[in-house]
């Protein structure tokens, strides 16, 4: 099937389910095609405004992120797709490990994001930075209470934490973070320590921990900071805040939305101008004001109300680590009872 001659429409596929497909008219050979896991409505002021600046056209699919990776793999060096894109450094290792990418390292990436940001090979690049930190109930819990990833497995937050399920790819990645920053058997005793502290059964989005904290089942959890800004512009006087764990130690784990050029790309110039491009300050500010993310071109300032949660170190481990380790925080979660 060749996008490119699709008009835009929602489309189910038999080997997979793509929630929408925005391929205009049949395309000239320098355009060039994404598949992205981001919705629709954050990726299309970007590729617009790459259009605008440079000329070249995006044509774009999206859909579920493991599904299009198995589309990738399954069309293979048939694929219309030059770009890859999708959230946490977890699936864009795992695509990697799978072969869909290829190298792209150039002196504009390593200028404007952060190594530790970067695929070590050149396979991705991060473009958005989300925060996994602490949110607390500004009623309940003083922030002189508050400090570290691992203090919320001590014995005061018993029956206070609310956390994200252990299925989900934001979680694997924490669980690996703290793996890679303190080994296996500490890590174990922390995760067994969430465990025994918990309110409730993990709850299956951020936003429903958050409304766990508010509704009194819980008073501590651990969310990604674009989940607490959009609560905050609906609701902005929630009685909720975030607190940035680890200042004194390894620093807030962060993960990126991110994308790299498949293996198999048609117009790799095109592609890795766009890469290019989505690094750059107008890319990044666009970023940050559709999603309430950081930047991952630390040159640039974020949005205001993402500026007004204040700075905070970051944990510096580069995110191919949470890739790597995802199997060993998998198996350790299943071990110490995270559900």
């Amino acid at each position: 099937m060749n996008i490119k001659t699709l008009v835009s429409s929602t489309v189910v596929f038999s080997i997979l389910t793509v929630s929408s497909i925005a391929a205009v008219q049949a395309a000239s050979d320098d355009s060039v095609t994404v598949y992205s896991s981001r919705k629709e409505h954050l990726i299309k002021p970007l590729f617009e405004a790459f259009t605008k600046d440079t000329g070249i056209k995006v044509e774009y699919l999206t859909g579920k992120g493991g599904a299009l990776i198995e589309r990738l793999k399954l069309e293979g060096a048939s694929t219309q797709a030059d770009m890859f894109m999708t959230v946490d450094a977890g699936n864009l290792w795992y695509a990697g490990s799978q072969g869909l990418f290829q190298t792209v390292q150039t002196e504009t990436l390593k200028s404007n994001i952060p190594s530790y940001l970067r695929d070590p090979d050149g396979l991705w690049t991060g473009l958005s930075v989300r925060a996994r930190t602490i949110v607390y109930s500004t009623d309940r819990v003083k922030p002189d209470d508050l400090s570290t990833y691992e203090d919320l497995a001590s014995d005061k937050w018993k029956g206070k934490l609310c956390l994200r399920t252990s299925k989900k790819i934001y979680t694997k990645s924490l669980a690996a973070s703290v793996i890679y920053n303190h080994g296996e058997d500490k890590a174990g005793n922390i995760i067994s320590g969430w465990v025994s502290n918990l309110a409730a059964t993990p709850n299956a989005k951020d936003s429903h921990v958050m409304n766990a904290i508010l509704a009194g089942q819980c008073d501590v959890g651990l969310v990604n900071t674009y989940y607490f800004g959009r609560l905050i512009a609906k609701n902005p006087n929630a009685p909720l805040k975030l607190f940035w764990a680890n200042q004194d130690t390894t620093g807030v784990h962060v993960n990126v939305s991110g994308a790299g050029v498949t293996k198999y790309a048609t117009n790799v110039e095109g592609a890795t101008k766009l890469l290019e491009w989505l690094s750059s300050a107008e890319a990044q500010a666009i970023y940050g004001s559709l999603n309430k993310e950081y930047p991952a071109n630390q040159n640039i300032a974020s949005d205001d109300i993402v500026s007004a949660w204040g700075s905070f170190k970051q944990d510096d481990m580069n995110l191919s680590k949470a890739g790597i380790l995802q199997a060993k925080a998998v198996k350790l979660m299943q071990i110490k009872g995270y559900k």
